[in-house]
């Protein structure tokens, strides 16, 4: 495939038609339209397909949906969710996530790009921006939970590594948790100079 100029940019309230195409007849992954974060276990798993697709649907047009799309020749490429750590409930159900947070913390959840653009430092590039953007908003701190790759070595299949990976978090100047309450390690950046909300 030839290299194409690729834009990373938060989303925009027009993007939807980018996001449902990007995301495809399987939402990402499993009808998952990226609200596993955003509602409870129950609700996510009963609106598996369509009702998870109109749901942030509803949210990108009117705006409540925060994240950034890396795109090409108009298309969508990648996109990483990352909004203030309140919007995505289902945290507030995992201990093993548990922090200090506050209201200014940020959270980066998910990250999806087609497979053609996979390895091409795409994740990299979509979490500085969504870095800058969480610090644009007032954000003075912005975690992530990355997947573990396996202790045997090789690599993590790609519907496994949707929450990033840590060498990408390490690479955006994340730094790991030293103690957490579970065994999924947790990264933290602080964010100098964040505008004030």
């Amino acid at each position: 495939m030839p290299r194409a100029a690729v834009e990373v940019r938060p989303l925009r309230v027009s993007d939807w038609a980018r996001l449902e195409e990007l995301f495809g007849a399987r939402g990402a992954c499993g009808g998952c339209w990226c609200m596993a974060w955003r509602l409870g276990r129950k609700d996510w798993e009963q609106g598996r397909g369509e009702e998870n697709r109109r749901a942030l649907k509803r949210l990108v047009e009117r705006g409540a949906a925060s994240g950034v799309l890396a795109l090409a020749n108009g298309h969508a490429l990648g996109w990483c969710s990352v909004a203030p750590r309140a919007d995505f409930v289902a945290l507030a159900t995992k201990r093993s996530l548990a922090t200090d947070w506050d209201e200014r913390t940020w959270s980066v959840t998910c990250f999806f790009v087609t497979k053609e653009w996979r390895k091409r430092g795409l994740g990299k590039r979509m979490l500085e921006e969504a870095v800058t953007l969480a610090r644009r908003r007032g954000a003075t701190r912005v975690e992530g939970y990355p997947a573990v790759p396996p202790k045997a070595g090789g690599e993590l299949p790609g519907a496994f590594a949707w929450t990033g990976l840590p060498q990408v978090f390490e690479r955006c100047g994340f730094e790991r948790l030293a103690k957490t309450p579970g065994k999924r390690p947790i990264y933290v950046r602080a964010l100098q100079g964040a505008a004030r909300g």
